[in-house]
């Protein structure tokens, strides 16, 4: 599992923390991070008002208070490496410095201001009740705050209490219950009646929703049973996770015209399109899910401007009426691979920049080979087999469009029902 937010995230945890602390209800004054409380056996003395600087080096936290809390925040570091392990200096074995454990003295709840912004997640050892009372005032969006996870004293159950979905929670609990031989609990409907989690439908996969105004009213036309449709025009066939049969609540269509005829109450739509004027009315309680299946084929004159390459893009895949959000993959030739105007468009976009030898370009079918091309080149074409070798298409969306320096070509990711 990745950090939540990598170095830069780490770099800004003082930041951050500083301002968990406004509503906190604290000053903000916490120490430099490079001088970090706790070092050695030294424990971090918490203060009211204060946050702590604390040594981060995974991607949870593990807090405990009592004894046998202790005893399990330390079986936990011995299975999970990516755990940053905190408890009261009382308990103190002497260990601590050598495992990397953070001791800490005073109450427990000034401590989370400091982890709440730091830590994907955070394993509480601590009842529900108190964990509750010290991290409501950190609450800020189910986006960003971190899963939450409580372990009873003795370890017999684990709960997910927070972003149980896209904090992780729930997948961490499955993890620490497995780990300790205890029984995860989890109260998201959608995990319960074993139904489409709508705030992570595709998330596997890549897909990203267009806006999640509608989140909450899809997801609770689905856990109430009412008549749902997902609407499927392109993506990754397999997302239904559960060995029972999809409920009869839910009904699947290949296009959003056959599911507005049905009138159903809620809607899930998977399309690479821009939907048409008559087909948003699906949107008034649906959720519309970009999935990754376009391919861009390019080629471009050398030194050829970033802004030039993503004008094509935007311009092309408008007049295709194509989502950019479900842009996959940008192909080409490897002798571009250093051309800078390709690599910061697609670092602008997140996009990964394929690149095929002549040889392999030379072996896909093309509809328009070029002599010019391969005299420059050693290929009878750059964008239009990039994309094909790419998708496995045999034939491509749009076969090859010369714009200015640029040339481009579109090829969709067809995955078998």
């Amino acid at each position: 599992m990745s950090a939540k937010g990598g170095d830069g995230a780490r770099n800004g945890m003082v930041a951050e923390a500083a301002s968990a602390a406004a509503s906190f209800g604290g000053t903000g004054n916490a120490p430099e991070a490079g001088a970090a409380a706790g070092e050695g056996a030294q424990p971090i003395a918490l203060q009211e008002g204060v946050i702590p600087a604390v040594r981060l080096n995974g991607d949870y936290a593990v807090v405990a208070i009592t004894k046998h809390g202790v005893e399990l925040a330390r079986r936990l570091r011995s299975t999970f490496s990516h755990a940053d392990v905190y408890y009261m200096s009382k308990f103190a074995r002497g260990d601590e410095a050598a495992k990397g454990i953070q001791l800490f003295e005073g109450s427990v709840r000034l401590l989370f201001p400091a982890l709440f912004p730091a830590y994907k997640g955070i394993i509480c050892i601590i009842s529900l009740g108190a964990v509750v009372r010290m991290i409501a005032p950190l609450l800020e969006d189910k986006k960003k705050d971190p899963g939450i996870v409580v372990i009873d004293d003795k370890g017999e159950h684990v709960i997910s209490v927070l972003s149980g979905h896209l904090g992780g929670a729930n997948e961490l609990t499955r993890e620490v219950a497995a780990a300790l031989g205890a029984r995860p609990v989890l109260t998201t409907a959608s995990d319960v009646q074993k139904t489409i989690a709508v705030d992570l439908f595709g998330r596997r996969f890549g897909w990203t929703w267009e806006s999640a105004d509608k989140l909450t009213p899809v997801s609770a036309s689905v856990v109430n049973e009412e008549r749902v449709a997902v609407v499927q025009e392109s993506g990754e066939p397999d997302w239904w996770l559960y060995d029972t049969p999809l409920p009869q609540t839910i009904r699947v269509y290949g296009d959003v015209r056959s599911a507005l005829a049905d009138e159903p109450q809620a809607a899930l739509v998977v399309t690479h399109r821009l939907l048409k004027a008559d087909e948003e009315a699906i949107l008034a309680n649906g959720v519309l899910y970009r999935p990754k299946v376009i391919a861009l084929g390019i080629g471009c004159n050398r030194g050829t401007a970033a802004e030039e390459i993503e004008a094509v893009i935007c311009e092309t895949l408008e007049e295709l009426r194509f989502s950019i959000r479900s842009v996959k993959a940008v192909c080409t030739i490897d002798l571009k691979k250093d051309e800078e105007g390709l690599l910061t468009v697609c670092a602008k976009y997140g996009w990964p920049l394929e690149c095929y030898t002549p040889g392999e370009l030379n072996e896909m079918p093309m509809e328009e080979p070029s002599d010019t091309v391969f005299k420059f080149t050693g290929a009878y074409g750059v964008s239009e087999p990039a994309a094909k070798r790419y998708t496995g298409a045999e034939r491509l969306t749009l076969t090859k469009k010369k714009s200015g320096n640029v040339t481009i070509s579109v090829g969709l990711l067809a995955f078998g029902k």
